[in-house]
């Protein structure tokens, strides 16, 4: 009985410890390369797999993060109040927590469609082995942007079964999306960085030139975009969207600057939440509209 009232408390230490909330960022990506595949709105089974294999390969990313980086967090100010610092619950139950949920995202793929299964053994590394690149690396961010190139990616080849252009362009929006992002909150833990050997664009080259570099990246984001546009058949509702997405980029880089980072939660967490849910309904409505 004890252990029963106890469940709905672990359950929130673990929605805690892989950050659930953050799901909106990739998963309206993956929606929208799930319609854009199948040209029209998925089955409800492939929507459903779609959503395991995400919430399953996102949960195994940030279980195994955590897992890797549990000493990190400890001594880092800004993260040492996560599940596994303060004890409330143990590395054992965190790796098993993030075996299974891998095997989730590889049963899902499975039932999707056999090609998706082919690219596991690269998207599986890209999760689980992102916490170690930024122990020698400050191209972390974009190893992190790579394994969210797969969320539209995998989404449109599971409903498809092929590989085409317009799934590369939106896969590379997506991570380059996230990589750029990623710099902006890397900037929160650069003197923590350099006084425990890690690497990071803000740790490496400063703040200033790691908030340029940002913006470059959005900036091609943006491009990206376009090109799905215009190779995707896609119209009018959808190119409105890719208009609202650049100007909530301007305006996320606007909250930041070398001399005052208070915004990095708002510009990381509001403005990219608005960005995702903006681009995947003006996905759903260019098709539903033919706009």
């Amino acid at each position: 009985m004890d252990g029963i009232a106890k469940a709905p408390k672990k359950v929130k230490v673990f929605a805690e410890l892989v950050k659930f909330e953050h799901t909106i960022f990739a998963l309206p990506f993956a929606y929208a390369g799930a319609i854009l595949g199948a040209r029209g709105i998925p089955s409800a089974s492939e929507i459903l797999l779609i959503t395991l294999a995400m919430v399953g390969a996102r949960s195994a990313a940030m279980g195994f993060n955590r897992l890797i980086d549990w000493e990190i967090d400890r001594l880092n100010p800004r993260t040492k109040d996560r599940p596994l610092p303060r004890g409330l619950i143990g590395g054992v139950e965190v790796l098993v927590f993030s075996l299974l949920s891998l095997g989730l995202l590889i049963g899902a793929a499975w039932l999707l469609d056999p090609l998706a299964v082919k690219f596991l053994p690269l998207v599986v590394p890209l999760l689980v082995l992102y916490p170690y690149t930024k122990r020698f690396t400050w191209l972390c961010h974009f190893w992190l942007g790579a394994a969210q190139f797969f969320a539209p990616f995998g989404a449109w080849l599971a409903v498809s079964g092929e590989i085409e252009l317009p799934a590369v362009l939106l896969g590379a929006t997506v991570g380059l999306w996230v990589a750029g992002f990623d710099i902006i909150y890397a900037t929160l833990d650069l003197d923590f960085d350099r006084q425990h050997g890690l690497y990071s664009l803000p740790a490496a080259f400063g703040l200033e030139k790691a908030l340029l570099i940002s913006r470059c990246v959005h900036l091609l984001v943006v491009g990206l975009l376009l090109g799905v546009y215009l190779t995707a058949d896609l119209g009018l509702i959808f190119l409105f969207g890719v208009v609202l997405a650049a100007i909530l980029l301007f305006y996320e880089h606007s909250l930041v600057s070398p001399q005052d980072l208070s915004k990095v939660d708002a510009a990381f967490f509001n403005v990219n939440g608005y960005i995702s849910v903006i681009l995947f309904a003006a996905v759903l409505l260019d098709h539903l509209l033919g706009v």
